[in-house]
């Protein structure tokens, strides 16, 4: 097969139509990068201009631009959808496009939960959006403190919005979080090991990490406040045992470590782009890995940085305080890396450039206010003020947008295939640049002056009058600047002339492939032995169009792409990916149709979406597999491998063990609400407390138990051959299940006061319903690797279905037996 059949063989394999219809099915990386990239920018103009009406409010005194519900609205919807629709997004969009072509893959683990993370990322935004446009916005912060946010004093649906949009967004991140994850791991080129992998990898594989341990306890208190809202479940409301200070600690637990999820990602594209730039390699590759770990680590102990205020101990003041200095080392490490690089090489002043200079500029600046507000005396002096808003943003927009857009200027002619337009993006860096210090730097002086943040107006006699007008007047430069961005990249797409591959002289894969790239990336997958391999071979693109590396050969109309050991980049198994498919936008639809109901007071009838939700499930699942056992399959170069699902530790598996940390982060988030208010809250426990419920109790755990042992005899009998014991073996594990769900809940019925009592009968119900809920998820499951069985879809190298339902099992049991232990322990030690 020539270069060209074997491209026309490969497109046909993994093309997708023209038009709506390929919007609709298509599940490739290279298209739902894309789509998230411009959704993301969408959302930000629409931030943007949110800014601009702020800014127009604020600069002079006594303005009746807008009124206070309205600015509540503005400054609400802002924040969020900088936080929530645009920084997370396109992080995530810059991901799913580049990742697969730099590891030398042809595509993410899991493309359709890509492409059912974007539907649901632009319905849960269009929410949002929506009630923006109607008035109902939600008007309580983007950190929607309680009792604010609760329903004696926002009555409407606007805090509603927020807490099921949001919550219906994060959906998406936790996809892309385990797509991500999975598709590091295990989809990289052939000899990537992990010390070869490029660093923006190690950048998105840790990012990722994060956003799967640090996004569940927002989900979680979301659910609470809504259900809260909704059921008067009085989790957050001090007068029936709750507290309000629940809420800020499950917020600064997500809030905090996003601040390093949004940074992390445009810090790996510094680290991508300045070496490129500076022609030298990156100093302290080594160090820099060893500085993301104890970043990660230390951010998830900063959460109280924000609460300084709130009235906690000095003992945890100290803590806190110390660990937000701390997080300052592994920053700096990685800066002294960038500048080593830039000292040792021969930099090149061109405009991604420009923009990491901007970068380094506007963040050390944020960096350095950073650690002042760690420092509890100055914190109380200057929190909520508006030198918290500008320290806000010399963090955000320095450390996560002045990246992204050096990161933009370096790979669009990657995206576009075209040069772009000479001048015009240097104009717009530096009205940017200029505008974003003189909007933001002022903000410092006014804070300093006393201005509080959130106040929708001011009087002439507080002295911030020429300070608010030249900040208005900056936010207007700088979004010129934005403007005449968006112009130059409209410019470089439709107009410009076609560029050559390669023109930055890159080292990394991603450069070893057409420009645009094709729908499959990779004509074949090469055998990595560096960090740079493009820079070792110059001749590695001709080879790899010519199918000398990996998969050079279509077959069977499979889309396949290499799995390797996750450390060592040895071959694995071939990964066939599935192919075009209406499933996830069908399955968004459905998942919208869920919440918009819940937001509208629905709650019934929000029961038959969540059906829908479960039955796409099911078929989504089941189009995969095959009745006959393929074997080992040639992969080129003279090697065999196993297709994965005839492969231990298949992405399917991996991708189930991450879903279940992000579970468990819940659950943990969820015991640590109920220990807070046990020991913080007022009038705890109360009088009435659990009273019987110990043999339904006693039921329940020994299902659970019941159900773990069945299901692991269900696997030992497949192992052995016997596919009719195992489906045996599997219905009576469901049916133990069912018997543990069922009892979790005569527990509470029967054992538990009305939930809306007191904060001790919400949480207990909370836990109990946590426990009951996945005990179902486990039950179908395990009924669905029966069903699988019975099709013949499992056989002794087909064992996907019993491992995963195993985990779940595993899971199920070990959440409903430590809530039982929660619940009952106490009350026997009183």
């Amino acid at each position: 097969m020539n270069t060209l059949q074997r491209h026309r063989a490969l497109t046909a394999i993994w093309g997708s139509p023209k038009g709506w219809r390929g919007t609709i099915v298509s599940v490739n990386h290279s298209d739902i990068g894309r789509r998230f990239i411009l959704t993301a920018f969408a959302f930000f103009a629409i931030g943007g201009v949110l800014a601009m009406l702020i800014r127009a409010q604020l600069a002079t005194p006594d303005s009746a631009f807008v009124g206070p519900a309205i600015y509540n609205q503005l400054f609400t919807m802002h924040g969020s959808i900088m936080m929530f629709l645009f920084a997370i997004p396109m992080f995530e969009g810059l991901a799913l496009y580049m990742l697969p072509k730099m590891l030398g893959s042809r595509d993410m683990a899991f493309p359709r939960l890509s492409a059912y993370g974007w539907w649901c990322y632009l319905f849960g935004g269009s929410v949002l959006i929506a009630a923006l446009a109607f008035g109902v916005a939600p008007d309580g912060g983007w950190f929607m403190y309680t009792p604010l946010s609760s329903k004696a004093f926002t009555p409407g649906i606007n805090a509603d919005v927020w807490l099921l949009g949001i919550t219906f967004v994060e959906i998406s991140a936790i996809c892309a979080a385990i797509e991500i994850t999975v598709s590091i791991l295990k989809l990289r080129a052939p000899g990537m090991r992990l010390d070869q992998m490029p660093l923006f990898a190690w950048y998105l594989l840790i990012t990722a990490l994060m956003m799967i341990l640090a996004f569940p306890p927002l989900i979680l208190g979301s659910i609470l406040l809504e259900v809260e809202r909704a059921f008067g479940w009085p989790f957050f409301d001090p007068t029936r045992g709750g507290s309000p200070m629940l809420w800020q600690h499950l917020f600064w637990l997500f809030g905090h470590p996003e601040v390093y999820i949004i940074f992390l990602p445009a810090a790996g594209v510094v680290s991508t782009v300045l070496p490129v730039m500076a022609r030298n390699a990156i100093l302290g590759y080594g160090w820099i890995v060893a500085a993301l770990l104890a970043l990660a680590f230390l951010s998830f102990g900063l959460w109280v940085h924000h609460m300084f205020t709130t009235g906690i101990p000095h003992m945890a003041l100290g803590f806190f305080s110390a660990a937000s200095a701390l997080v300052a080392i592994p920053t700096a490490v990685q800066i002294f890396a960038w500048i080593g690089t830039l000292w040792s090489g021969r930099p090149e002043l061109k405009l991604p450039m420009l923009y990491l200079l901007g970068f380094f500029v506007v963040f050390v600046l944020g960096g350095l206010t950073g650690v002042m507000l760690a420092m509890v005396p100055f914190d109380w002096q200057a929190h909520d003020s508006y030198f918290v808003v500008a320290h806000l943003h010399y963090v955000l927009v320095g450390g996560f947008i002045f990246p992204m857009l050096a990161g933009a200027c370096y790979w669009l002619p990657h995206f576009t295939g075209r040069a772009r337009v000479p001048r015009l993006g240097e104009a717009a860096f530096w009205l940017i640049l200029i505008g974003f210090n003189l909007t933001f730097f002022l903000m410092h002086l006014t804070g300093l002056l006393g201005m509080p943040r959130r106040i929708y107006t001011y009087t002439e006699e507080m002295g911030w009058t020429w300070l608010n007008l030249l900040s208005s007047v900056g936010s207007f430069i700088m979004a010129f600047g934005f403007a005449l961005f968006a112009v130059d990249v409209a410019l470089q797409i439709f107009f410009s002339r076609r560029s050559r591959r390669n023109p930055w002289r890159a080292g990394t894969l991603e450069w070893a492939m057409p420009t645009p790239a094709a729908a499959y990336n990779i004509a074949s997958q090469p055998h990595v032995e560096s960090r740079e391999p493009l820079a070792d071979d110059p001749e590695l693109a001709v080879k790899l169009a010519r199918g000398e590396g990996y998969l050079g050969e279509p077959r069977h109309g499979w889309r396949e792409t290499m799995a390797v050991n996750s450390a060592s980049g040895a071959v694995d198994y071939v990964v066939i990916l599935p192919g075009n498919t209406r499933l996830p936008v069908a399955t968004a639809v459905v998942t919208g149709g869920f919440f918009l109901s819940l937001l509208f007071g629905y709650y019934w009838l929000a029961l038959i979406p969540l059906a829908g939700v479960a039955a796409l499930g099911w078929r989504w699942a089941w189009a995969l597999g095959a009745r006959n056992d393929v074997g080992p399959v040639a992969i080129g170069r003279d090697q065999t491998a196993p297709i994965h699902r005839e492969a231990p530790g298949a992405p399917g598996w991996w991708g189930t063990v991450l879903l279940l940390v992000a579970d468990g982060t819940l659950f943990a988030a969820l015991l640590f609400g109920y220990a807070f208010l046990w020991v913080i809250a007022p009038n705890w426990p109360p009088p009435e407390q659990i009273e019987g419920g110990t043999i339904t109790a006693l039921i329940a755990a020994l299902g659970s138990v019941t159900g773990i042992v069945l299901a692991r005899g269900a696997g030992r009998a497949i192992s052995a051959g016997s596919p009719r014991a195992s489906g045996q073996m599997a219905l009576a594990s469901a049916v133990a299940q069912a018997v543990s769900v069922a009892a979790l809940v005569a527990t509470g019925a029967s054992a538990l006061p009305i939930p809306d009592t007191h904060a001790y009968a919400a949480a207990s119900w909370a836990l109990i319903a946590y426990a009951a809920i996945h005990g179902f998820i486990s039950l179908l499951c395990t009924a669905f690797a029966w069903a699988r069985i019975g099709a013949g879809f499992v056989s002794v190298a087909r064992a996907q279905e019993l491992a995963v339902a195993r985990l779940f099992a595993d899971y199920s049991a070990a959440a409903t037996i430590l809530v039982l232990l929660c619940l009952f322990v106490p009350g026997l030690l009183a």
